[in-house]
């Protein structure tokens, strides 16, 4: 098999990225709209943050995170108990070759800005960074 000669780096490729982004739409759609037949999955609003996917396309973990933060470990249960269902309507409206594994993890995305937020309200770090500042205006 040839490799890619336009992709080298460590990170995703763009065709991962794209169906990555495919999933995350029509995943998104599908618990919006309520078309899992679970009445306690559809009761619940669920953000999708990311799907990220195998270099191969098989395997798609989607991050996902209750809306409120309540009841993250419920959501990630409930998912994988009709993740047969969302695989097979996922594969019909993205009418990929293959459809993917779905897995689901939370989305901490949120978490961590809210430490980075903190972390750079600090006394010690405003400081720091009110120096940085000046000493650019001052080499100019």
């Amino acid at each position: 098999m040839s490799k890619n000669k336009f992709h080298d780096g460590p990170g995703p490729s763009q065709r991962q990225l794209r169906v990555g982004e495919l999933i995350r739409r029509a995943l998104s759609d599908v618990l919006a709209r309520g078309d899992v037949h679970d009445p306690d999955l559809n009761r619940m609003s669920i953000t999708v943050g990311e799907v990220r996917t195998s270099p191969d396309l098989k395997i798609a973990t989607a991050y996902v995170l209750p809306l409120g933060g309540r009841g993250q470990d419920e959501v990630i249960a409930l998912l994988a108990r009709n993740k047969g269902e969302l695989r097979r309507i996922i594969g019909k409206k993205l009418a990929l070759k293959f459809a993917p594994d779905l897995r689901f993890q939370l989305d901490e995305t949120f978490d961590r800005m809210d430490e980075t937020r903190e972390m750079l309200g600090r006394e010690e770090v405003r400081r720091d960074t009110q120096k940085t500042d000046a000493e650019e205006r001052g080499a100019e």
